[in-house]
């Protein structure tokens, strides 16, 4: 087996009940091979950042060890996607789920997939406060702390909406 690494996937939704739709994705993040469950935040309601004649979104943060490697994630990601129903009609626009690799390792890299860092992260406060939750120290591959990014990013109206932190034990 490779050598596993943090990573934090952001989740968000804003269609057919998309509380559920979070918990959905975080069990099926749960599941994939090679990767454990170390954490995850509460969820949070926040205003959609595209089109505003969409309803708020759902979002939270899952912190996972995994060996897969970034693009092997991204496919496991991309196919919990499908599995609930993603459609990529709207750049921006409403969706079912949304599950986005915000930082593999310490891993900077740009294709034409896969951007690390997330190239939004530090900039959107429903990613930047539900990671501060989990990993309250964290510091991005550039040496920015996480305190740092989140006194300048921009605000979407975010409101915790259901304490559901909890820290798993490995599966056997």
């Amino acid at each position: 087996m490779e050598r596993a690494v943090v990573s934090y996937i952001a989740l968000g939704s804003n269609l057919d009940n998309p509380a559920r739709q979070v918990q959905q994705a975080l069990l099926a993040i749960d599941q994939l091979p090679e990767t454990y469950l170390l954490a995850y935040s509460s969820l949070y309601q926040s205003a959609p950042m595209g089109p505003q004649d969409q309803p708020p979104f759902i979002n939270a943060v899952v912190k996972i060890k995994t060996s897969l490697k970034p693009l092997e994630l991204l496919d496991k990601l991309q196919a919990i996607e499908n599995q609930q129903g993603r459609v990529r009609k709207e750049h921006w626009g409403a969706r079912t789920i949304d599950l986005d690799i915000v930082l593999y390792d310490h891993t900077i890299m740009q294709t034409e997939r896969l951007t690390l860092p997330h190239y939004g992260a530090k900039e959107r406060d429903f990613v930047l406060l539900p990671l501060a939750e989990i990993d309250p120290q964290l510091v991005f591959p550039d040496g920015e702390s996480l305190s740092h990014a989140l006194q300048h990013c921009e605000r979407y109206q975010l409101e915790k909406i259901a304490f559901t932190h909890h820290k798993t034990q490995h599966r056997s």
